[in-house]
């Protein structure tokens, strides 16, 4: 299994966390240091939509200049601008064996890894 985030994120924490408790193994990607590729995003987009994972709460989209914002039209347009700034992307973002989860959720974790 797969996490990517940022480790200093308090969701990406809670996950990594609730992983260790549980005693589920994982390999850790550092969004900051070793970025995403634009294979990796448009793998999670035919998956998931773009739309699942651009984080538009959060402080990166919202420091964002209005016409940057407003040149999101397509699915490529996303995936650029999340492979420039990865912390848009919601995290954690866990691959597991063809599941693909964006967040964090103890109910979706145990179901899915408490089999």
């Amino acid at each position: 299994m797969k996490v990517y985030g940022i480790p200093n994120c308090n969701t990406v924490k809670k996950a990594l966390d609730w992983f260790k408790a549980n005693k589920v193994n994982y390999e850790f990607q550092d969004f900051k240091k070793l970025g995403v590729t634009p294979e990796k995003l448009q793998e999670w987009n035919d998956k998931a939509g773009y739309e699942t994972f651009l984080n538009k709460k959060g402080t990166t989209w919202r420091d964002l200049e209005p016409e940057v914002k407003e040149s999101v039209k397509t699915p490529a347009d996303a995936l650029k601008l999340l492979e420039q700034k990865t912390s848009m992307i919601k995290r954690p973002v866990i691959e597991d064996d063809g599941f693909l989860y964006f967040g964090f959720d103890e109910a979706v974790y145990k179901k899915h890894f408490l089999k």
